[in-house]
């Protein structure tokens, strides 16, 4: 059986979207409208003001991302600043 080569970051690969609440700034793909892939590094997660709030709350989970990062990410993608495929896999 062959394997097939997975060259969807070839095609959409991880560009920065900076938060435009708290600055904070991550790798963001897009594979669709529906479909977003997000890569956070220590410095992005110690600048998320609403990590840090969620992360200070007893009994909380720790959030994957924020409210004011989606608007950024929706933002960026419609504004043209991040890729958005045509076609979906």
């Amino acid at each position: 059986m062959t394997v097939q080569t997975d060259d969807r970051l070839l095609d959409a690969p991880m560009e920065p979207v900076q938060c435009l609440r708290c600055d904070a700034r991550l790798q963001v793909r897009k594979s669709s409208w529906q479909q977003t892939s997000i890569q956070w590094d220590e410095e992005a997660a110690a600048t998320c003001a609403e990590r840090r709030a969620e992360a200070s709350t007893p009994g909380r989970c720790r959030l994957e991302t924020c409210a004011a990062l989606w608007d950024s990410i929706r933002s960026a993608a419609a504004e043209g600043g991040i890729h958005v495929p045509d076609d979906q896999y």
